[in-house]
């Protein structure tokens, strides 16, 4: 217990500590520094004034709005790719029936025709769509050229 007094009465007498959050003020060597740079409570081992923060977090914020940029522009490349695989899969079907000479054809077969010409159709028309969303997103986005060559 008295301990405990001792402890407290000798922790009261000397300076409060600053804090940031849980961490204390850091120690600081007072040679070569100025008022305000003893005046900073870091979480680190190096010190960054608040200005150098901010620079570099709006640096972080550019960079993370580019990468989300690109991270789109790979997710409708991919949405492209793998529409433009099916189209070429369903093509390459409807030219084998279409090979076969009509009067050869069975009631199955020429349903079958009509099926693939609408899902290519409607897997076209999904993809123009999806390209046209590229489009404006892209325009949409800050921080694009804007003389990038029309596709």
């Amino acid at each position: 217990m008295e301990l405990k007094q001792s402890l407290s009465t000798h922790l009261e007498a000397e300076k409060p500590l600053r804090r940031y959050g849980a961490v204390e003020e850091t120690a600081w060597k007072a040679e070569g520094l100025g008022r305000n740079q003893l005046d900073i409570i870091s979480m680190a081992e190096t010190t960054m004034m608040p200005e150098e923060i901010e620079l570099e977090m709006a640096k972080i914020q550019r960079l993370r709005e580019v990468l989300v940029r690109r991270e789109s522009e790979l997710r409708f490349m991919m949405d492209d790719i793998q529409l433009c695989r099916d189209i070429m899969d369903l093509k390459q079907e409807l030219q084998n029936l279409v090979a076969i000479p009509e009067k050869e054809k069975t009631k199955l077969q020429k349903q079958r025709e009509d099926e693939l010409i609408q899902k290519i159709h409607k897997l076209v028309q999904k993809r123009d769509f999806l390209v046209d969303d590229a489009e404006v997103e892209r325009l949409r986005l800050p921080g694009r050229e804007e003389s990038r060559a029309p596709t």
